[in-house]
């Protein structure tokens, strides 16, 4: 892990490249946000370029840094190439689900590379779900498999309170994104690894069904 992949490069100087330029130049910043209005009014290609700004240099930080920890696993598995399909099909899943979910908000927006990074991440749990992987207040490293399903519950969680100034959406989407595109590329998961399988989908039926009962 961590000898970074010329794709990872690609993909990080992208984000630094565009986030920069946003932060210092707001006609750039507010024309390729995500803004659910703008969408709706046919600019859909922010659904895309919304994934490469930040809020600012930590945001850019943190979504940098988990790409980094976990590109390589993905890209072990399944090459530069599809580990690029899977970090954008995560990126235009993760704003689908924000503009299913907000639809009828006009005025939301949203900026961040977390829905792609939360999808390579999921993915990089299903293929990997015994990594141990360590997170603050818990002192014992815990199965990614059990991360992973906690972190979706929590932003199921944080979509319906609308906890903090997050895009709890975007990152389920990505999620969603990541776990659908993995069991494409790897269908025979559905054989070798049922039971992760099954796990990794138990939040995402939670949400939709949720969603159908008007719980959010």
């Amino acid at each position: 892990m961590n000898n970074l992949n010329i794709a990872t490069i690609a993909i990080i100087a992208a984000n630094v490249l565009a986030s920069l330029k946003g932060f210092n130049d707001a006609v750039f910043f507010d024309r390729y946000k995500f803004s659910i209005g703008a969408v709706r009014g046919g600019q859909k290609d922010r659904m895309l370029t919304s994934g490469f700004l930040h809020v600012d240099t930590s945001h850019l930080f943190m979504n940098m840094l988990t790409l980094y920890f976990f590109a390589d696993v993905v890209i072990n598995w399944f090459g530069p190439v599809k580990f690029v399909g899977i970090y954008f099909i995560s990126l235009a899943a993760g704003s689908l689900l924000a503009l299913f979910f907000h639809k009828n908000e006009p005025y939301y927006s949203a900026v961040g590379a977390s829905g792609a990074v939360t999808g390579i991440l999921y993915t990089a749990i299903l293929l990997q779900p015994d990594m141990r992987l360590g997170i603050m207040f818990i002192p014992i490293p815990l199965p990614a498999y059990v991360l992973g399903i906690g972190y979706l519950l929590y932003s199921i969680y944080g979509m319906k309170k609308r906890l903090g100034n997050i895009g709890h959406t975007a990152h389920f989407g990505g999620a969603m994104g990541g776990y659908v595109a993995t069991l494409f590329f790897r269908p025979e998961l559905l054989v070798t690894d049922t039971l992760m399988v099954i796990l990794l989908a138990i939040p995402i039926v939670i949400l939709f069904v949720m969603e159908k009962l008007g719980k959010i």
